[in-house]
């Protein structure tokens, strides 16, 4: 029988006395006491427990940062021109971008690591993002989103820039606005964004071999191949 249901017995069976009463206080105490150490103990275990998995899950993504930064530049913002810079960019866009390459939905060349151990073998895209679980794409993408975007410092031709405003304003800034940099409309940041590399995903959009939401395709099926080199240079200018 335990202190807590052997409380009321006791306080009855000690012949009404004072000590009786006295024991039966000392002993309800004591359980109650007894109780608390019990709880602050588990208490104490669950939150040591959640501790060690937090700094886990911390040092996890650490450890992932530090790889995609020795592709994409220090805190995401790449030094290259074929890299997109991926500091700023919101977390819905960078989260479906790493599920569409983890199932091969879009291009995956290869590409090599440009800082740490450039040594390893070259990697892409699609391989990075098949080796990382849900949570960790999620922690990925809300990682860099907190992160600003860094406009890369490159050349332009400002007829070409001028002109590729006017066509981003008629096709493009509905989605895209502020220019192509404004993350919150959750459709990539284009200004400011290296030129290779938007070429490159110009290109893989107008031959098909990436996928495009519908009413993008109208839009860049009317572009003429002198419309995308104007728009390449406008979000160029934008640094």
């Amino acid at each position: 029988m335990s202190l807590a249901r052997n409380y009321d017995w006791q306080e009855r069976s000690i012949h009404g006395t004072k000590t009786g009463a006295i024991f039966c206080r000392h002993a309800a105490v004591l359980y109650r006491g007894t109780d608390m150490i019990k709880k602050s103990k588990g208490l104490l275990i669950t939150g040591l427990l959640i501790l060690g998995a937090g700094a886990s899950q911390a040092a996890d993504v650490s450890s992932i940062v530090k790889s995609c930064n020795d592709c994409h530049g220090k805190d995401g913002v790449s030094q290259w021109t074929d890299v997109p810079t991926i500091a700023g960019v919101s977390e819905s866009v960078h989260e479906d971008a790493l599920y569409i390459f983890a199932d091969e939905g879009r291009p995956c060349a290869e590409s090599r690591f440009r800082q740490g151990d450039t040594n390893r073998p070259a990697t892409t895209m699609c391989a990075v993002a098949a080796d990382l679980s849900e949570e960790a794409r999620a922690d990925v993408a809300t990682y860099y989103a907190k992160l600003s975007f860094v406009a890369a410092k490159q050349d332009f031709d400002p007829s070409l820039a001028a002109a590729g405003e006017a066509v981003h304003k008629k096709q493009c800034e509905q989605c895209h606005s502020d220019g192509g940099s404004n993350p919150d409309d959750e459709a990539g940041i284009l200004a400011g964004q290296w030129k290779g590399y938007l070429k490159s995903s110009f290109a893989e959009y107008t031959s098909g071999k990436r996928d495009q939401p519908s009413k993008m395709k109208e839009k860049m099926d009317a572009l003429s191949a002198d419309d995308v080199k104007a728009l390449l240079d406008y979000y160029a200018s934008q640094q």
